[in-house]
C-alpha cells in the first residue's frame, strides 16, 4: 500500500471518529489501539502502544507544564495578578485607547498563567468590556483587544510551549527564552494600532472619563513596588535564570510555583477557598492537556512505522518549490486545524509529520516551533468557525453579531500574520536570545 493511502486512511479514520463528538483525547487514544494492533502485531502492538503511552506522560521535561499550571492558577485565584494589571492601569494615565492596552497585557498575562485562552478570553469579555463600555468605547476596537488574551502562547512562561517542545523532542529552554521578543514584539504591535487608531478616531475610545481619579508619582511608585515587583520576580526566576544558565526549566517553574504560594501566603491571600480553587483549576487543566498528549508518542510511531512520515518527507523533497512554500503550506493547515481543534491537539496530529520535513529541509525546529505558536494563536481567532468567537459571542450584548466580532477581530489577524511573515524574513527576532544561552 503507498504511503499516500496509509495517510488518507489514516487522518480520514481520525475525521469520522472526531465527528462523532467523542472527546480528542478518547479519538486519538481509539486510532492508536487499532494502528497499533494492526501495524504492530496483534497484543504485542498493544503493549507497545500503552508503553508509548506512558513513555509520554512520565518524561521529566513534562514536569513544568505543571508546575506552570498551578503557579498561574495561584496568581490568578489570589488576586495577585489583577494587582499587578490595575499597575498598569494606573500609569497609562490619559493614553488614547488606555483601556484596550490595559486588556491586552492582562490577556498576556493570564493566558500565559492559566494556559487556557478560552478562559482567558471569556475572563477578559466579562470585566473588560463592560468598563469600555460604560467609558464609551466602541466595541469595534474593544472586542478586538479582548480577544487577543492567546498571544500568551508565545510569551514565556507558557504551558503550551513546553507542551510542544516535548512533542518535537526539543530544548524546553530555548523555546521559552525565544517566545519573549516575539511574543512582546506581536504585543507592541497590538498596541501601536490601537494607539494609533484612537488618535485618528477618537470617537473610537473617548478619553474624558478614563481618568477618574489624580493619583500622585509616589502613590504610582509605592503601588507598583507593592503589587508589580513580586510578580516581576516571579517571572524572573522562571525565565531569567533558565536564561543565564543557573537552572533547568524544571528547577525553574518549581521556584516559580514555590514563590507564587509563598507571595500569596505573605500577602493574606492564600484562604482555604483559593486554595481549593487552585488545585482543583489545576487538575482540570493537567487533565485535560495530558489526556491528549498521552497518545502523541504512539500516534508518531504510527505514521513512521506504516511509512507515511518517510514516504512524505521524501515527497516534499522531490518538489521543485522554495521551502518556504512547503512552510507556508505548513502553516495554513495549522491554521485551518485550529478552527476546530484545541491547541495541543493540534500539536499532537500535526507535528509528528511536519517535524521530519522541517529538519529535512533545514529549517530550525526552535524557529519552526515559535512559528507555529503564533499560527495557532491566529487560527483560534481566525473567522468562521474559530473557537474565541464563539466564546465572545456567547459574552457580548445580543445587540452585537457575529459579523461585528469578525470585524473587530481582522486587524488583529493581519498584525499577527505580518508578524509572521517578519519572523520568517528574519528568523533572528526568535533565535537570537536563544543563541546567547
Amino acid at each position: 500500500m503507498e504511503w499516500y493511502t496509509v495517510l488518507m486512511l489514516i487522518f480520514g479514520a481520525l475525521i469520522l471518529v472526531l465527528a462523532t463528538g467523542l472527546p480528542v483525547a478518547f479519538c486519538f487514544l481509539l486510532l492508536n489501539i487499532i494502528g497499533s494492533y494492526l501495524l504492530w502485531g496483534g497484543a504485542g502492538g498493544l503493549a507497545q502502544m500503552v508503553h508509548s503511552i506512558y513513555t509520554s506522560v512520565s518524561s521529566f521535561t513534562m514536569l513544568p507544564v505543571l508546575m506552570f499550571v498551578l503557579m498561574g492558577e495561584i496568581l490568578f485565584h489570589s488576586g495577585l495578578a489583577f494587582n499587578a494589571v490595575n499597575v498598569v492601569n494606573k500609569w497609562l494615565g490619559r493614553v488614547p485607547g488606555r483601556l484596550c492596552l490595559v486588556t491586552i497585557g492582562a490577556g498576556t498575562l493570564f493566558s500565559s498563567l492559566s494556559g487556557s485562552s478560552m478562559g482567558t478570553t471569556a475572563m477578559l469579555g466579562t470585566t473588560m468590556l463592560p468598563e469600555m463600555k460604560r467609558n464609551g468605547y466602541s466595541y469595534d476596537i474593544g472586542i478586538g483587544s479582548c480577544m487577543s488574551g492567546g498571544l500568551a502562547m508565545i510569551i514565556p512562561p507558557s504551558a503550551l510551549a513546553v507542551v510542544l517542545a516535548s512533542i518535537c523532542q526539543i530544548s524546553v529552554g530555548k523555546i521559552l527564552v525565544g517566545g519573549i521578543i516575539p511574543g512582546f514584539f506581536l504585543a507592541i504591535m497590538y498596541c501601536i494600532y490601537i494607539v494609533g487608531r484612537c488618535v485618528l478616531n477618537p470617537s473610537l475610545a473617548p478619553r474624558q472619563n478614563q481618568s477618574e481619579e489624580t493619583i500622585t508619582i509616589k502613590e504610582k511608585i509605592t503601588f507598583t513596588i507593592i503589587h508589580f515587583v513580586p510578580l516581576a520576580t516571579i517571572i524572573f526566576l522562571v525565565v531569567g535564570l533558565i536564561f543565564l544558565g543557573i537552572a533547568t526549566p524544571t528547577e525553574s517553574s518549581a521556584l516559580g510555583a514555590l514563590s507564587s504560594l509563598l507571595i500569596a501566603g505573605c500577602s493574606g491571600k492564600l484562604n482555604k477557598t483559593v486554595i481549593h480553587e487552585t488545585v482543583s483549576g489545576t487538575l482540570k487543566i493537567i487533565s485535560m492537556m495530558f489526556m491528549i498528549l498521552a497518545g502523541s508518542l504512539a500516534f508518531s510511531q504510527i505514521l513512521a512505522y506504516s511509512g507515511a512520515t518517510a514516504g512524505l518527507v521524501e515527497f516534499t523533497s522531490s518538489l521543485n518549490v522554495p521551502p518556504v512554500v512547503i512552510l507556508l503550506i505548513m502553516q495554513g493547515v495549522i491554521l485551518v486545524l485550529g478552527t476546530f481543534m484545541e491547541p495541543v491537539a493540534i500539536m499532537m496530529i500535526s507535528m509528528p509529520i511536519f517535524l521530519p520535513v522541517v529538519k529535512n529541509l533545514g529549517f530550525s525546529e526552535i524557529w519552526f516551533a515559535l512559528i507555529t505558536l503564533i499560527s495557532m494563536e491566529i487560527s483560534m481567532k481566525t473567522p468562521p468557525f474559530g473557537f474565541l468567537l464563539f466564546v465572545m459571542k456567547a459574552i457580548v450584548p445580543p445587540e452585537v453579531t457575529m459579523m461585528n466580532i469578525y470585524k473587530a477581530t481582522l486587524p488583529f489577524i493581519i498584525i499577527d500574520i505580518i508578524g509572521i511573515l517578519l519572523i520568517m524574513t528574519f528568523p533572528q527576532i526568535a533565535l537570537w536570545l536563544p543563541s546567547l544561552m
